[in-house]
């Protein structure tokens, strides 16, 4: 600077006159490096506060320390209502072909030209403090940012939802989150109030199909499917519109895991989910998904059962198959966490020339819901409990919590319907058709949708043609984990009507299915609910099966390599060879991270420890043992139960003859996915590896 105030300067501190010297760093927050306050004023001391005296009190006076404790004070925001805990990664999307034909969107006119796109996932129910890998849905929610403007398309892992209008969104979360009057479960439908809400809304059915299933367990977020869910339009430059339907398919495929494996994940790793995204764009493994559209006009769309406004419905690929149209990779980490994957407000009108709604009364909701959500979270939602805005006359309702909640509601019927009073509990007010109010019946604006009604579709009422078309649609073991996870979730539920009235919705989709949670609950089968409308056989769906679209493939994944002192380096190192040829990322764990000394006398690192890295975190497992090293591990729980889980969770297992001992104590039984190393070739276990082994689940668990 040319008035020469770059060079060292002198601070007086209250410490009996000694002075010392600074000389001030330059970076990228303010001219020179000065570190400033929000004003651009430069800070002398930011070690000390200023007192009266160097004993005497702090003065009020000191602007710098009052702004700074102030912005700590508040550098939290409320947290999402739903979708709290997410992840997001920073990439690209790169359309294959010209959609100028169906759409003017500006991002779908030239193949190859790339687009800045900033994605999110999300857990659903659990709050930001929450873990990775309960059983959920997962948010999938991408902004393009074109040159038109930003573009959301927010949606979930899967095709379908749980409701049908917006107006019973309300009540569903409440229903799902922690009950009202306790305060827990956390990130769990599996209680009460979630199971009343689903059980009195037959609608929920389908959806309950989804989530029952693996697809909510989900290996890896670089392995889901992502969905639009609801029916949109693609509008050309001439005005014609297309119905479209949005499909995210994964490069990797689709990958689950299974239910205890999940539970594991959760004490081995609250993070599993979103370390593995980060550490794999880190390590250059960029995650790739195709973007697929489902296209059709209204012809085709009134030729169906169903109606496609109906966020409870599919069309299913084989009636319209995906045309897939352009790849989004995510290759960059967000830098700041709180900046970019908290602060980033999604909303699904956010829309480009080109791209338009449909009449989905879910979607509508949702169009309005979003933006009044994002202010939400720098205000209150209880304004209207100011005395200035407070209503004269009684009021009463099911919304809740909130910034300044004055109020006491008691009681944890926090949704509708309810059948709390069935047990005693208060239930709450109820809607009065005959003096509440009406919309009046005036035509619409241009008089294309009729009179104003509150009323659903006629095809709106088949809640179970489609939970049917899915559970038939599964394999055989999926099946298996649909009935034990339906049997689990009712296991918690403490009101006992509520179990029954769930099994005779479950009569609708499938008599198997319903037999089997009422085998597993131990309770009699009760009558079939009375369905609004009566379902129809419609033909399976092998797009809709985890297993039947599992690739046989280890490309990014991992394989963990159990060695321990004396472990042959010869099959260590070919073992290791052969999984990275496949793809995948060898893990090497041993029982101490600084390693473990080979045969040959080398002292080989461990990329984790036995105890911290058990085999929920890896996709194989090779134990490569020699007899020393087996009768060591024979005594360390942990190992055994390495072995053990792995085989529980239906994984390939490779071992060295030596450590067949260990495997014997943790109960693994030879079948096709138990493999021997020889260090010649390891082309079986790489095989194996592959892939899971679903006909061993009957040896390891019990199954409705």
């Amino acid at each position: 600077m040319a008035d020469g105030k770059d060079r060292a300067f002198e601070t007086e501190h209250g410490n009996g006159g000694e002075t010392h010297q600074r000389v001030p760093e330059k970076g990228p927050h303010s001219p020179e490096g000065h570190l400033t306050t929000n004003q651009g004023i430069r800070v002398s001391d930011n070690q000390n506060s200023l007192k009266s005296g160097v004993r005497g009190p702090t003065l009020l006076e000191d602007f710098v320390l009052r702004e700074k404790i102030f912005h700590f004070d508040h550098e939290r925001i409320p947290e999402r209502i739903v979708h709290a805990r997410g992840t997001a990664a920073h990439g690209y999307f790169e359309p294959y072909e010209s959609l100028s034909d169906i759409t003017s969107a500006d991002l779908f006119q030239r193949p190859g030209e790339r687009v800045p796109v900033f994605v999110r996932f999300s857990t659903v129910a659990g709050g930001a403090g929450s873990v990775d890998t309960p059983r959920d849905v997962r948010g999938f929610a991408v902004k393009f940012y074109t040159q038109q403007g930003n573009w959301d398309l927010v949606g979930n892992n899967i095709p379908v939802f749980f409701i049908q209008d917006a107006i019973k969104f309300p009540d569903l979360v409440h229903a799902v989150k922690m009950e009202a009057d306790r305060g827990y479960p956390q990130a769990a439908s599996a209680h009460d109030t979630f199971w009343d809400f689903a059980s009195l809304m037959p609608e929920t059915t389908h959806m309950l199909m989804w989530a029952m299933s693996d697809r909510t367990i989900p290996r890896s977020l670089r392995t889901i499917e992502g969905f639009g869910v609801h029916t949109f339009r693609f509008v050309n430059d001439e005005g014609v519109s297309t119905f479209v339907k949005f499909h995210w398919k994964p490069k990797l495929g689709l990958q689950s895991t299974v239910w205890d494996e999940a539970l594991k994940l959760q004490a081995a790793d609250n993070d599993f989910h979103r370390r593995d995204l980060f550490e794999a764009i880190a390590a250059g493994d960029f995650p790739e998904w195709e973007l697929g559209i489902q296209t059709f006009d209204q012809e085709f769309a009134d030729s169906l059962p169903y109606d496609v406004l109906d966020a409870t419905k599919i069309i299913p690929e084989e009636l319209v198959p995906v045309r897939l149209v352009g790849r989004m990779v995510l290759d960059r980490n967000v830098d700041n966490f709180f900046a970019e994957t908290e602060q980033v407000a999604y909303c699904p009108a956010n829309i480009v020339p080109g791209i338009d709604f449909s009449n989905d009364p879910l979607l509508q909701g949702r169009l309005f819901s979003y933006l009044d959500t994002q202010k939400s979270r720098l205000g209150t939602a209880n304004f209207h409990q100011l005395p200035i805005n407070a209503p004269k006359c009684p009021f009463q309702n099911f919304q809740r919590d909130g910034q300044m909640q004055m109020l006491v509601p008691k009681g944890r019927a926090n949704y509708e319907p309810n059948s709390l009073a069935q047990v005693g509990e208060e239930g709450g007010p109820r809607e009065c058709p005959v003096t509440g109010f009406t919309s009046h019946r005036g035509r619409a604006e241009h008089g294309e949708q009729g009179d104003k009604l509150r009323l659903r579709p006629e095809l709106f009422a088949d809640h179970y043609s489609q939970a049917r078309l899915f559970y038939r649609s599964l394999t055989a073991n999926e099946q298996a984990h649909v009935a034990a996870a339906f049997t689990f979730e009712l296991s918690k539920v403490g009101l006992e009507h509520i179990p029954q009235r769930m099994l005779g919705n479950l009569r609708n989709v499938d008599e198997d299915l319903a037999q089997r949670v009422a085998d597993g609950l131990g309770m009699p089968l009760p009558k079939k609910n009375p369905a609004a409308r009566e379902p129809i056989d419609l033909d399976p769906s092998p797009a809709l099966s985890i297993q039947k679209n599992m690739k046989p493939t280890l490309e990014g994944r991992k394989v963990g390599i159990l060695y321990a002192d004396g472990s042959d380096a010869k099959v260590l190192a070919k073992v290791k060879a052969a999984v990275e040829k496949a793809g995948a990322t060898p893990m090497l764990i041993a029982p101490k991270v600084g390693g473990a000394k080979l045969s040959d006398g080398t002292m080989q690192k461990a990329d984790g420890q036995l105890a911290g890295t058990p085999s929920q975190t890896v996709d194989a497992i090779a134990v490569v043992l020699s007899a020393e090293g087996t009768a060591m591990l024979l005594k360390e729980a942990a190992a055994v139960q390495f072995c053990m889980d792995a085989f529980g969770h239906l994984k390939a297992i490779g071992h060295t003859a030596d450590a067949k001992p260990l495997l014997d104590k943790a109960g693994v039984e030879p079948d096709e996915g138990v493999v021997a190393l020889n260090g010649n070739g390891n082309a079986a276990f790489i095989k194996a590896a592959s892939t899971r082994f679903f006909d061993r689940e009957p040896k390891v668990r019990i199954l409705p």
